[in-house]
């Protein structure tokens, strides 16, 4: 590839990605992050959480007819701090399911894992050091809305890096072995 033309997709890679700190000469290829299914799921789980919350209070309210103003209010300060918590909970699960991004550049592979607000990982693989690249599907689910596991064998002591919930096509992980494969002859000519 020309010269220039690496030295500026380095350049839009460490502009578009600043969270990531690239080589001399490296670009990103792939960016891939967590199926947005999954994310809706999450959603879904918290409106549903929401409902049930609402529905018991109105329940416990309307059985209460000689609740006095005071119990009211504490039912309703209760109903606040409950609503509040599990949006709250909710905004933390979004916020930790979108902080998991997996980036495949031209001469390696980041993987950006958070666990929780305050624990976070970061993954560095060579390229040439990737055995097998595979995705799986395991279940209908995840055929049914294209999400499953990324898989990366490396070389020599047999780590495997998963990146669960992706929804990676087939052509990018063509994509990505042929990056592999690029990588390895690449190594083997130095």
């Amino acid at each position: 590839m020309d010269e220039s033309l690496v030295r500026i997709r380095h350049e839009r890679s460490k502009k578009d990605f600043p969270d990531v700190s690239f080589r001399d000469d490296e670009y990103v290829e792939y960016v891939f992050s967590r199926a947005k299914v999954c994310l809706w799921g999450i959603l879904l789980a918290t409106f549903s959480v929401l409902v049930i919350i609402l529905l018991a209070f109105l329940f416990v309210l309307l059985g209460q007819e000689k609740l006095d103003e005071m119990g009211k209010r504490f039912l309703f300060i209760l109903l606040f701090a409950l609503l509040a918590a599990a949006i709250l909970i909710s905004l933390v699960a979004v916020k930790i399911y979108r902080g998991n991004r997996l980036f495949v550049t031209n001469k390696r592979v980041i993987q950006l894992i958070m666990n929780t607000i305050v624990s976070s990982s970061v993954n560095v693989i060579d390229l040439s050091s990737i055995e097998d690249a595979s995705f799986r599907q395991d279940t209908i689910m995840q055929r049914l809305f294209h999400y499953g596991t990324l898989r990366l064998a490396t070389v020599g002591d047999e780590t495997t890096y998963t990146f669960k919930y992706s929804d990676i096509t087939p052509e990018e992980l063509k994509g990505v072995s042929r990056l592999i494969s690029v990588a390895k002859k690449t190594m083997t000519k130095d």
